[in-house]
């Protein structure tokens, strides 16, 4: 009786609940909200989906066609419900996102894509069931029990997994007091998927009604726990991810913002370098107009135009003795020339040789480029 109730409230909740899931997932497909998200709501709508179809169809079975719950037929079914089930949420554990690094068996299914994961679970998962139903019909075979030992070690796994990833997500939103009841999900779903094989005879200070009773209230009480929970992350995900994506948008527009204040400032300054530079040449283009108005006496102009032939070279000194002066005459036609050109600072004699130069007094030189005479 307590087996066909299990059966029976099942199969209702979790059959009307995943069309509620799949309904969900189908609204929010035509939005904007990202691919991830959407593919782990599908999938744990097709989880409970997968609990509600094998529910349904082990109540048909004891019902309808008078299986026994212990039945070879009934244990098959619900192994593989329970390892389909197992699937659906694993490819589901991705879109649970949180900050820090996921678990191993998280990344173990990120590594590969939907389709290749089906296939190599389906693979790895079908033999191990041939294997137990081969044994199970040689000789006197096994306990039909046992052959959910093909089964507990994934759900528990599962389990973890599936505990690390709720609790890390509820801690990312700010809702730590969701760890207890995700740890109630864990150990309910451990009570439960071993519950299955544990023989009577263990549990003897307990009488038979309450041993099965306990699996019935265990085996309801971790999928009603595990619809509400999903339920609660799928509110905040709905809801709180909005608010981080504003969140995101609103760092993102002020990171923007300081890297347009930064090429502000640096255009500011390579503007201002670029005034200075103009205000410079301005100047000296104001100073070369000013020289060249400047009207030079026959002899500075043969001091310049030495200087032009020879300054490369020669020191004041030399040019000034090949010249026939003496160097203190010489610094004295310099000077006065830098002074009538308004030439300063310490490149004053190469201004010299250029103003030479663009001025074409090579034509006054009394010293010849090739040697001074």
């Amino acid at each position: 009786m307590l087996v066909t109730l299990e059966y029976a409230v099942t199969a209702i909740v979790c059959l009307i609940t995943s069309v509620v899931i799949q309904r969900i997932y189908k609204k929010e497909r035509r939005t904007d909200i990202g691919a991830d998200g959407i593919k782990g709501i599908m999938w744990f709508g097709l989880a409970i989906f997968a609990w509600g179809l094998g529910a349904l169809s082990n109540l048909l079975g004891v019902t309808v066609l008078g299986l026994l719950p212990t039945s070879k037929s009934v244990i098959y079914l619900g192994v593989f419900i329970s390892l389909l089930n197992s699937m659906f949420i694993l490819l589901s554990l991705p879109s649970i996102k949180y900050a820090g690094k996921q678990n191993i068996v998280v990344r173990m299914v990120d590594r590969f894509s939907e389709r290749e994961f089906i296939l190599i679970y389906s693979g790895v998962m079908t033999m191990l069931a041939f294997v137990f139903i081969m044994v199970s019909f040689v000789g006197n075979g096994i306990d039909n029990s046992l052959i959910w030992l093909i089964d507990i070690p994934i759900s528990v796994v599962v389990a973890f997994a599936l505990l690390h990833a709720l609790n890390r997500a509820f801690e990312s939103r700010r809702m730590r007091f969701m760890n207890l009841p995700s740890l109630a999900l864990f150990i309910l779903i451990v009570v439960a998927v071993t519950h299955r094989i544990v023989p009577d005879d263990f549990v003897k200070p307990i009488s038979e009604d309450a041993w099965t009773l306990l699996g019935t209230v265990t085996a309801i009480s971790f999928k009603f726990l595990f619809i509400v929970l999903f339920s609660i992350l799928l509110y905040s995900w709905k809801f709180l991810s909005e608010k981080e994506e504003k969140q995101s948008r609103l760092e993102s527009l002020l990171i923007e913002k300081e890297e347009l204040l930064k090429t502000n400032l640096q255009l500011k300054v390579a503007n201002e370098s670029h005034l200075d530079t103009m205000g410079r040449l301005k100047d000296e283009l104001k100073t070369l107009k000013d020289a060249a108005k400047v009207e030079l006496s026959d002899r500075q102009k043969e001091v310049l135009a030495n200087l032009e032939c020879w300054g490369d070279q020669k020191s004041y000194t030399e040019i000034a003795e090949a010249m026939h002066i003496s160097v203190d005459g010489f610094q004295a036609h310099i000077h006065q020339i830098k002074k009538l050109l308004n030439i300063k600072g310490s490149d004053g004699k190469s201004l010299l040789i250029s103003y030479a130069k663009e001025n074409n007094l090579m034509k006054y030189a009394t010293l010849n480029k090739s040697g001074i005479s």
